[in-house]
């Protein structure tokens, strides 16, 4: 009851005191009474309060730091936000940092209050205390003292507490300390480091492109940081950090010498670099080569070009399409016969109407490609000028691997008006020749066989019609003596029984004649699947220019043979349907090629 009647009395003498402005006398009772700090609080907040309207204004903002914890900032703040008072403000703030109770907005308000101030000793003392004793935001320090100018404040805060991205934007854009930026990058680890140059590289490579592109070669191979003053290489020793080259090359715009060295210096120490990295490489040294107006640096920027081209890291298209646009020759050549395309070499060449190397290439790659010679003859024989020692020589291997016959050759010089018959004279005549020594020697195979024809009709007839008489004395098989039992056969062979019955593999066949038997039945069962062959016969012979060799090769085939194998009486004319079908496919094609 004493309790409650104290606190009665010391609330209505804490009254009075108010009314007669006695703020130091009731906060030395409040104290006297063990007043809890929410009372406390409230006793400051009127006598700053007394004071602010009184203008003692430094007096006031004492009180209200006393009541840092349970005021309200705000309720302050506004009170202080008038120029000619900033320095009080400033004081409130800095005591707010100090006990860690201010948010963002005090900490941009605080600083402003520095620059408005012009106090550059207490922002240098606000922004370089110790870890322990920061107390505001680090990031939103770095934006204000940015925005206000103070770039040599802001960097130094960036650099501390490790704000890499802050630390660049300013080195970089606001004080255009380029060489100090890239110093920083190469310090930093491996991610951040790549990052950086992704965003700065060109900015670099333009204000220091021999540093950069230095910083870019170990980036891009095996990056290490420099670590002065900086963040150590906390990774181990076996692990390798390399950025993909083929990401920087965008960053090397307008730098074609930087990208060049950048490039080489990859394919050297990784030969395994991407297409990408050699495709731009060979576009760089193209761009060099057709710039180069000194004829030895030409020639060693040629075999520069083709030496990447030889290594097959280039791909194809791309490398043809690069060679094409430079009008690089020895480039599109290579690439031509890489790709087997011999086609386009001889078309590059007639372009150019280079003569000597369309033979040339007729020469070389018409072992794969016949019709080469076809080309090159018809592209002669289209030109005016005279051609005659070309075509002499593309008519003498035409004329030794027998490509085309006669008749195309002369329909196809046809069109030259410089191409006389002298042009062609030794050619028809040479093959006119070799045709005359071939119909001679067909005629004598032909007289051969008809003469081993009538012998073997001869043969057949006597063994129809005259008793055989076996004067064998010697086994065929095993060279011995005849001895009974033994066997005899028509063709003359004579074998002992237990020789015949160990070898033979049929009773009704001599063993020593049997292999070319078959050879012969095997001939005739192939030749008579061919037989029923007439739709291939008449769209070969309608497509062919010489009809006389298809119906020739047809003939041997036996396709005109009568549809079975006994022999036709003597003078016999009946023809099959298959055989007069044929012969009625040679006439309209010997017409329409007449």
């Amino acid at each position: 009851m004493f309790k409650v009647w104290t606190e009665g009395v010391f609330a209505k003498g804490e009254a009075m005191l108010f009314k007669k402005n006695l703020f130091v006398m009731a906060i030395n009772l409040a104290k006297s009474q063990h007043l809890d700090s929410d009372g406390l609080s409230e006793i400051f907040r009127q006598y700053g309060d007394h004071l602010y309207l009184k203008g003692d204004h430094d007096g006031a903002i004492q009180q209200y730091i006393r009541t840092i914890g349970k005021l309200e900032p705000s309720y302050v703040i506004r009170k202080f936000l008038d120029a000619q008072r900033i320095h009080n403000l400033t004081a409130y703030l800095q005591a707010l940092h100090r006990q860690s109770l201010a948010n963002a907005d005090h900490t941009t308000l605080l600083l402003n209050c520095y620059t408005k101030l012009k106090d550059s000793s207490k922002l240098e003392e606000f922004i370089k205390s110790n870890e322990s004793e920061v107390h505001f935001d680090v990031e939103i320090a770095i934006k204000v003292l940015r925005q206000a100018g103070y770039h040599s404040s802001a960097v130094f805060l960036a650099e501390k507490h490790m704000h890499h991205e802050w630390y660049l934007k300013i080195q970089l854009e606001d004080l255009k300390n380029y060489q100090e930026g890239l110093r920083y990058i190469g310090r930093l680890p491996f991610e951040q480091a790549e990052s950086n140059m992704k965003r700065y590289g060109k900015t670099l490579l333009h204000h220091v492109p021999e540093g950069t592109t230095v910083l870019l070669k170990g980036l891009c191979t095996d990056y290490r940081p420099s670590g002065d003053k900086g963040e150590k290489d906390t990774r181990k020793n076996s692990q390798v950090f390399k950025a993909n080259s083929e990401e920087f090359i965008p960053v090397f715009a307008n730098n074609p010498r930087e990208l060049k060295a950048f490039l080489e210096h990859m394919i050297e120490v990784d030969p395994g670099s991407s297409r990408g990295v050699y495709d731009t490489l060979l576009e760089l040294r193209l761009q060099n080569w057709a710039h180069e107006q000194d004829p030895e640096r030409k020639k060693v920027l040629q075999g520069d070009a083709l030496s990447l081209l030889r290594s097959d890291n280039t791909v194809f298209d791309k490398a043809l399409v690069l060679c094409q646009m430079h009008n690089f020759k020895e480039g599109v050549l290579y690439l031509y016969e890489k790709g087997k395309l011999y086609q386009q070499i001889m078309h590059y060449h007639m372009q150019n109407e280079e003569y000597s190397k369309v033979v040339d290439a007729c020469k070389r790659f018409g072992k794969h490609e016949g019709c080469l010679w076809e080309q090159a003859l018809g592209y002669f024989a289209r030109k005016e000028e005279d051609c005659k020692a070309y075509i002499s020589e593309v008519l003498h291997h035409i004329d030794q691997h027998n490509l085309m016959p006669p008749l195309l050759v002369v329909q196809t010089l046809a069109h030259n008006s410089t191409a006389t018959l002298s042009v062609i004279k030794d050619y028809l005549i040479n093959k006119l020749q070799r045709e005359s020594q071939q119909i001679e020697s067909d005629e004598s195979k032909i007289c051969q066989y008809r003469e081993e024809t009538t012998h073997l009709r001869c043969e057949i007839q006597e063994l129809k019609t005259s008793a055989k008489i076996f004067q064998k004395t010697k086994c065929n098989m095993c060279n011995s003596p005849l001895e009974l039992p033994s066997v005899h056969f028509l063709c003359s062979h004579s074998f002992h029984q237990h020789c015949f019955e160990s070898y033979a593999e049929s009773e009704a066949e001599c063993p020593t004649c049997m292999p070319d038997n078959r050879k012969v039945m095997d001939m005739l069962r192939v030749q008579d699947q061919k037989r029923d062959l007439h739709d291939h016969f008449n769209r070969q012979l309608s497509s062919s220019h010489d009809g006389f060799s298809v119906v020739a090769d047809y003939f041997g085939r036996g396709v005109f043979n009568k549809l079975t194998l006994v022999t036709d009486p003597p003078g016999s004319k009946a023809l099959g349907s298959l055989e007069m079908n044929l012969q009625r496919d040679l006439l309209i094609s010997t017409k329409r090629n007449c």
